[in-house]
């Protein structure tokens, strides 16, 4: 006899979920196990914070523009769904970037690496810092490991390894540009462990950071031709939405839109899950790829403790705005990959990428495409106001520093609300508890950039890690 379908249901359509459904069905049928997989959105459509549009021959960027290629999980999702020719290193001529300083942009240091300097050279020649800021950094060479374990904030490592000038000129602005967090509030060892485990081996960070690039000079080609540090898709990551739309198509994966759910609990072992348009699913198993806050809602009555833990991890509010400019309305010659705006600039800006520079093919001959930033820990102001006259800042601060001239021929401003979650300080070891609360609730599992990264690869590897927990469960479960 044919046996009966099992069912799973995946809260959230963002790239996380639907990762997470193709990961199900493939295991599913891998495991000879017959498994219908279910995705609910509640909004119109799926990809989440991934959406990319075309005006005027140009490739516009709602969210996310490309992600880092040393994290497999990424170029392994691509190269599934046949993705992997059409990815697309940036412009090796612009590898550098800008630290907005005194109204003028001054060009990261080269060798320097987010919180540190691996070249003292371009250190000592750099006009970022004062004097005493650079001996200060110097001190790393010499200063003792940290005794105590335990997390730490980043701007408590960086002040403690290499002073106030490199966390107020240097890494803020860095940190903010990748996680729109308060360095004093994020968790060193959930965001950039690689620097704790620099001090525990090498004691100097400097020194680490030097090893390190001497050992990739001494093995540079020896595996071949790598991708460039970060890479897109060459018509935008909404092919990346696409092509894994396409695929749970094929695969027999339902996706509902629009489908806002109301209520999870459990019953006679199995979930039920209330829809806000009325009835119920059931399902043999969860995935939960929802934003923390929305899980919490959900959960709380079956977990408080999981509830309360999830209601915790805060989360930053940011707006993406692209501006189309003709060639000549710019003064600066755009020949890196953007700036980054330091808090003590007093800006509303955050970042400001030059994506025209950045990736081939983005606009047509003769134009420009700029991506500026505005939100993260320091953004609540700028935030409140009106489209327009956000519009009207973020331009008007943008002028004096690339020399802008005359009004943009295309603009598209785009607001993500609580969109960034912030890993704060012991992160890691909520996130230890969530997820064994999580496993006492049988068939269900968290998956998303709440938990243990933020970027495309960590959503992918997050996703395969829920749906094996699942899958685990289903094998191993009786049907109830």
């Amino acid at each position: 006899m044919t046996p009966v379908p099992r069912r799973a249901v995946v809260l959230g359509g963002g790239v996380t979920g639907l990762a997470a459904c193709l990961r199900l069905s493939q295991g599913a049928r891998e495991r000879g196990l017959p498994l219908e997989v279910t995705l609910l959105e509640a909004s119109p459509r799926v990809g989440g914070a991934i959406e990319t549009a075309r005006a005027g021959g140009c490739l516009l960027e709602k969210g996310p523009d490309c992600f880092l290629s040393i994290k497999p999980e990424g170029l392994a999702l691509c190269r599934e769904l046949g993705l992997e020719g059409r990815l697309t290193g940036t412009r090796p001529e612009c590898r550098r970037s800008f630290i907005l300083r005194g109204g003028r942009l001054h060009p990261v240091p080269q060798g320097f690496y987010l919180l540190a300097p691996s070249s003292l050279w371009p250190l000592a020649a750099t006009s970022i810092f004062s004097p005493l800021g650079k001996l200060r950094m110097g001190l790393d060479l010499v200063l003792p490991r940290r005794r105590g374990t335990g997390d730490e904030s980043l701007a408590s490592f960086v002040r403690r390894r290499l002073g106030r000038e490199a966390l107020e000129r240097m890494a803020q602005p860095m940190v903010a540009g990748i996680y729109a967090a308060d360095p004093e509030e994020l968790s060193l060892e959930a965001t950039m462990p690689q620097f704790i485990e620099m001090e525990r081996r090498h004691r100097s960070v400097i020194l680490a950071l030097r090893r390190r690039m001497a050992e990739a000079r001494g093995t540079a080609g020896a595996s071949g031709p790598r991708y460039a540090l970060f890479v897109a898709l060459d018509e935008g990551m909404g092919l990346l939405v696409e092509a894994l739309r396409e695929r749970l198509a094929r695969e027999g994966v339902s996706l509902r839109c629009g489908a806002r759910v109301s209520g999870l609990r459990r019953e006679g072992g199995r979930w039920r899950v209330g829809l806000e348009e009325g009835g119920e699913m059931e399902a043999d198993a969860v995935c939960s790829a929802l934003p923390a806050h929305a899980g919490s809602r959900l959960l709380a009555g079956l977990s408080p403790r999981l509830g309360a833990l999830l209601g915790q991890i805060p989360y930053g509010s940011v707006a993406t705005l692209n501006l189309v400019f003709r060639r000549e309305q710019l003064a600066h010659p755009l020949d890196g990959m953007g700036f980054v705006v330091p808090a003590s600039e007093g800006l509303s800006l955050m970042a400001c990428s030059f994506s025209s520079s950045k990736f081939p093919g983005r606009t047509p001959e003769g134009k420009v495409l700029l991506r500026a930033f505005a939100g993260g820990a320091r953004g609540g102001t700028a935030l409140g106001l009106p489209d327009a006259e956000l519009l009207r800042r973020l331009i008007g601060e943008l002028r004096p520093v690339l020399g802008l001239s005359g009004e943009p021929e295309g603009v598209l401003l785009q607001r993500y609300a609580r969109a960034m979650p912030h890993y704060t300080v012991g992160h890691l070891e909520r996130v230890g508890e969530m997820e064994r609360l999580a496993g006492e609730l049988p068939g269900l599992a968290l998956a998303g950039s709440a938990y243990r990264g933020v970027g495309i690869p960590d959503c992918a590897a997050s996703a395969q890690a829920a749906a094996g927990r699942l899958l685990g469960f289903l094998a191993s479960a009786p049907p109830a």
